[in-house]
């Protein structure tokens, strides 16, 4: 299947987002790498190629998560996708500089196919498929044939898809989508999302049937004489 070839350079502020691509020897990177690492020996038994990628609530850093990791697996070779997913408050198109005309939602509703509408980047086996128009009925749409025939499709043409989601607090749709991807990932920002509220959302993900990874912890300080800081400056 061929792409879009609509590359676009990063800006600045959005640079900084994406650590991964643009100083891949800081301890950031490192530790990107790690849990890169941790995912792949968590399904040894098992191919995990949809994996959704969600947090409590905003401002916790999912999106900036998910697409230093898309960054790393791309990195090592691997084809991946980020969907933007969170068709309530959508972020990607911000975050690769692009326009927010076509994409997820227009796949579903079948307006365009998903070769046209899945756009390259400047990092090389990573794609972007961003989430289109916003729809008045976003957990209908995920939870629809339609979706189930996405996943498919994706799964087939790539090696890993990454789905960035609404807060599971907020909405139903990560636990509607929670429930047809392989695995999910939690991402918590440290010293801002309260135990109770995480607790919650492995609750609400446990009870959608996904399968919990694990829990990222973002915007944990790192000192300068840890390893990680050692390690990843040299």
């Amino acid at each position: 299947m061929g792409f879009k070839k609509n590359k676009k350079k990063i800006s600045a502020d959005n640079s900084r987002k994406l650590v991964t691509s643009f100083d891949t020897k800081s301890p950031i990177s490192e530790q990107y790498r790690t849990i890169r690492t941790n995912i792949q020996y968590s399904s040894v038994d098992t191919e995990l190629k949809a994996i959704m990628v969600t947090s409590s609530g905003p401002g916790e850093g999912k999106s900036t998560t998910i697409a230093n990791l898309a960054v790393v697996f791309a990195q090592q070779g691997k084809k991946v996708l980020v969907v933007d997913a969170d068709l309530r408050r959508p972020t990607v198109h911000y975050t690769f500089s692009r326009n927010n005309l076509h994409g997820f939602t227009t796949v579903l509703t079948k307006q365009t196919t998903l070769a046209k509408a899945v756009e390259e980047t400047d990092e090389e086996n990573l794609y972007i498929l961003t989430s289109g128009p916003i729809p008045p009925n976003p957990a209908e749409l995920l939870s629809s044939k339609s979706m189930e025939h996405f996943i498919e499709e994706a799964k087939n043409e790539f090696d890993l898809v990454l789905f960035d989601t609404p807060p599971l607090l907020a909405v139903a749709d990560p636990q509607i989508l929670a429930n047809q991807c392989d695995a999910s990932i939690l991402v918590v920002f440290s010293g801002k999302t309260e135990i109770d509220l995480a607790k919650k959302s492995k609750e609400l993900l446990e009870n959608a049937q996904s399968k919990l990874l694990g829990v990222v912890l973002n915007h944990q300080e790192v000192a300068k004489d840890s390893y990680y800081y050692y390690y990843g400056s040299r």
